[in-house]
């Protein structure tokens, strides 16, 4: 690919989650610097998913698409590495859709040459490592910090020798590379360890994903994290926590002239700062002693929000914490008898009476878990759950809301499920889960109405595909068999059809038989699900 697209900047992300899915365990396990406490891969995954989640469907321009992207990030950023790495892509973001071409018609002549794709994709690189470095009140050589430089440096120096786009960002992931192989001996703590930096080798996949989708190759040849370097002989005690005993999260409205001095006033207080942001959002990050002194900081400048405090002396590295729940919404009896077997406590939300905030946090407080994951099982009732999860945590709850939009994909997570895992782990394994489950289901139209598909007559056989409808039939059978071939079309190895209440056992009859017919190779697995005004809900995983 020649051109930087709104097209390329959601392959991008989905590509770049997969990897660092895949790495994240391996990212974790590098983890002893700043904090040993193993969660940087964990961390950086959750930041690009809130990114990719944060990036709305349907027409965008780069500009608008990159700004959401962005945000996303800012907002979902988690520990040192992830507030790091939202500066990058946020500065990066901003840098391209001020300097890419503009082009106009279907040949896509240029209408403003500005810089060409690999020149500002160049320059993007370097103005983010620049406003990386400038958001660290400290820059550590040896870090994440070293790796964006280096990768930067030789996108601009490829650019300049006028290498096409796939090549400089193929140029960048080398240096990253190479520069991340040298970490070690930058920082005695890495090569005391004898590890590469975590934060420098979760940028090394991101970078790989972005050179997977310009140059079509596959991931083996692009991303993956270095191999454990020998150690030298070192005790444990030897490489544990020696610094502050918190780390300080918050997001902060505060004028942009202000976060300079809070900057240097965090530096007083602890070490790792980070502040990052603009336009009046900024993301804060310090580990210190004095907790009650960091938000007071903020305060003085702004308003504090979203305020989080980890004690690492709390949360050692893959530690099972005990006492976890699941809540989860269910649409119709089986469903709740479904998630109930799988161990989640149900809170019932059908089609046209959602379950309230009041409804999730008393079923959070009878719990009396110190940690709950909420499975919202609903587009409308994500926002919801997200209420119940911010008072819960106002009272010290650990909650994780998972943005399930669809009963298939809260299935899904609940199948994955393991309290023995520490909870970001769990976190993690269910968003996966449930992220790589498409949805659909079929329904009857019960007045006229214009779809996505088009008009739609009272009676009308609808098919659902992501939350959209698709299509207008005369009858269930062809609906439900046309959004089955549209899940599949994706690949898919397992199906899983939820029957609702008042489902035709005919119905169900011929999508099975429908499916093993066309794709011997997925497994389909019928459950009763006794929703209501969906025939049938439809999953492929």
């Amino acid at each position: 690919m020649e051109e930087l697209t709104v097209g390329v900047l959601r392959s991008w992300a989905r590509t770049a989650l997969v990897e660092l899915g895949r790495a994240r365990t391996e990212i974790d396990d590098l983890n002893v610097y700043p904090v040993p406490d193993g969660d940087t891969g964990t961390n950086l995954y959750l930041t690009w998913e809130a990114a990719c989640d944060a990036l709305p469907q349907g027409e965008l321009t780069f500009a608008e698409a990159v700004q959401a992207f962005g945000r996303g990030a800012l907002l979902g950023a988690r520990g040192n590495s992830g507030v790091i790495t939202s500066q990058l892509v946020r500065a990066c973001g901003l840098r391209l859709a001020e300097n890419l071409p503009i082009r106009q018609g279907s040949e896509g002549r240029l209408a403003d040459p500005r810089m060409s794709e690999p020149v500002a994709f160049a320059d993007a690189l370097v103005f983010a490592a620049d406003a990386a470095y400038g958001a660290v009140a400290q820059p550590v050589e040896g870090t994440m910090l070293t790796v964006a430089r280096a990768a930067a440096d030789a996108a601009l120096a490829a650019a300049n020798d006028g290498k096409n786009l796939a090549e400089v960002c193929l140029g960048a992931v080398a240096a990253a590379r190479v520069a991340l192989t040298k970490t070690t001996e930058q920082l005695d703590v890495l090569r005391r360890a004898g590890v590469v930096d975590a934060g420098g080798a979760g940028l090394v996949v991101i970078l790989g994903a972005m050179e997977q989708v310009l140059s079509g190759r596959g991931p083996a040849q692009t991303t993956g994290v270095p191999h454990r370097v020998v150690p030298e002989q070192e005790t444990a005690d030897e490489l544990g926590p020696d610094g502050p005993a918190y780390e300080v999260m918050y997001l902060l409205d505060a004028g942009d002239d202000s976060i300079g001095d809070l900057r240097r006033e965090l530096t007083g207080l602890g070490d790792s700062v980070v502040v990052v942001g603009g336009d009046g959002l900024w993301n804060v990050h310090v580990h210190t002693d004095d907790v009650g002194a960091a938000i007071e900081l903020g305060i003085g400048v702004g308003r504090p929000h979203r305020i989080r405090v980890t004690h690492f002396a709390d949360l050692p590295p893959h530690a099972p914490v005990p006492g976890r729940a699941v809540i989860a919404v269910a649409a119709g009896d089986g469903l709740a008898a479904l998630f109930g077997e799988a161990g989640a406590i149900v809170v019932r939300g059908e089609p046209g009476r959602r379950c309230s905030t009041g409804e999730l946090l008393r079923a959070i407080e009878q719990s009396k878990a110190p940690e709950i994951v909420l499975l919202p099982n609903d587009k409308d009732s994500i926002a919801v759950a997200e209420a119940a999860a911010t008072a819960a945590r106002q009272d010290g709850v650990r909650v994780a809301v998972i943005p399930t939009r669809a009963q298939v994909q809260g299935l899904a997570a609940i199948a994955v499920h393991d309290p023995a895992r520490s909870f970001d782990d769990d976190v993690v394994h269910l968003s996966a889960a449930a992220g790589q489950t498409r949805h659909g289901a079929v329904t009857i139209a019960v007045k006229d109405a214009w779809t996505m598909a088009g008009t739609c007559r009272i009676g009308d056989a609808l098919g659902v595909v992501d939350g959209d409808f698709t299509l207008i039939t005369e009858d269930l059978i062809a609906a439900a068999t046309g959004v089955v071939d549209r899940l599949l079309g994706g690949g898919g190895e397992l199906m899983t059809v939820v029957r609702g209440r008042d489902a035709d056992p005919a119905l169900v009859e011929a999508v099975v038989r429908h499916v093993r017919r066309h794709r011997k190779d997925v497994d389909v697995m019928v459950y009763d699900g006794g929703q209501e005004r969906y025939p049938l809900l439809i999953g492929v995983e």
